[in-house]
């Protein structure tokens, strides 16, 4: 692998976002073949085959899924640095970002002012949505999302906590009145607090321990999207609730809610802020992830 060429590593994974040769191409402004001859010269020198192709699609082998996944973070990567060189004076302009409400409430603010602070000529505009956006539709230059929300064919850069876990919750007396949980398993016999998607999908509450896997779907009187309706139900006894640490931890130092099955931690990746390929080299968005990278 030490004489693969970054352009044909760059070729592959347009092919892979693009789902083909030709839907690459289009969207690249580049030949189909080159593309093709791309990709063959990386399977001669991985002496693996990294598509596998049919009449009608062509997807990733396993080994060429691995790849994908090692390379897409090191190509961002690079494209970031190779833009920081560019030279250029105070960076000017409208950044439009599109961000869930854990984003907009506990990690976004301080960043903000501080980038408007050192960007005098930068205007932001943030919108606060919690189900997907297309950010080209929306009419932003990028969004802040968790991983499994972002389209494998985005630039995707780390912002804020690069750790985050979820908790779960409940008042003192629903404890008292209904016990306390000690397994995840235990969960299903209490009322849960349900959280709602946009697409109307309740979420469903996954815990893994040493190679256990236990999945509980919250069943109680209560499932709705908005996290501050959620907590108030908690601290008023009407169930368990699992939900960002952020929301809760205010109220668990003041006694109003106690945590639970700490020792089945839920962990996951924290936010980055993701805009298509071609959004990358628009000036305030550029310093943005400047910004954001240097923190």
């Amino acid at each position: 692998m030490a004489g693969a060429d970054l352009n044909d590593l760059g070729s592959f994974m347009r092919v892979a976002d693009a789902g083909g040769f030709r839907a690459a191409a289009q969207r690249h402004g580049v030949s189909a073949s080159s593309l093709s001859d791309a990709v063959q010269r990386l399977e001669q020198a991985t002496g693996v085959r990294l598509f596998n192709r049919t009449t009608r699609s062509i997807v990733p082998t396993e080994a060429g899924q691995r790849l994908l996944e090692r390379l897409r973070p090191a190509l961002t990567e690079i494209a970031v640095a190779y833009d920081d060189l560019t030279p250029g004076g105070e960076p000017g302009g409208t950044l439009k970002l599109d961000v869930p409400g854990v984003v907009a409430r506990h990690i976004l603010p301080p960043i903000a002012a501080a980038f408007l602070a050192a960007h005098p000529r930068i205007r932001l505009e943030i919108s606060v949505t919690e189900g997907l956006v297309d950010v080209m539709e929306a009419g932003c230059v990028a969004g802040i999302r968790y991983d499994e929300h972002i389209a494998a064919d985005m630039m995707a850069v780390p912002i804020g906590p690069r750790r985050q876990r979820y908790v779960g919750v409940a008042s003192p007396a629903y404890l008292a009145a209904h016990g306390t949980p000690r397994h995840p398993a235990e969960l299903e016999a209490h009322a849960g607090i349900g959280h709602l998607f946009p697409s109307g999908r309740v979420a469903v509450w996954e815990f893994e321990r040493d190679g256990e896997r236990i999945r509980v779907r919250p069943e109680g009187r209560l499932i709705t999207a908005s996290s501050d309706i959620q907590v108030a139900a908690a601290i008023a006894g009407n169930g368990v609730l699992f939900t960002f640490e952020e929301f809760v931890a205010h109220h668990v130092k003041r006694g109003e809610l106690t945590t639970l099955l700490d020792d089945w931690p839920l962990e996951f990746d924290g936010p980055r802020i993701y805009f298509p390929r071609s959004h990358r080299r628009d000036p305030a968005l550029a310093a943005f992830v400047r910004f954001v990278r240097a923190l």
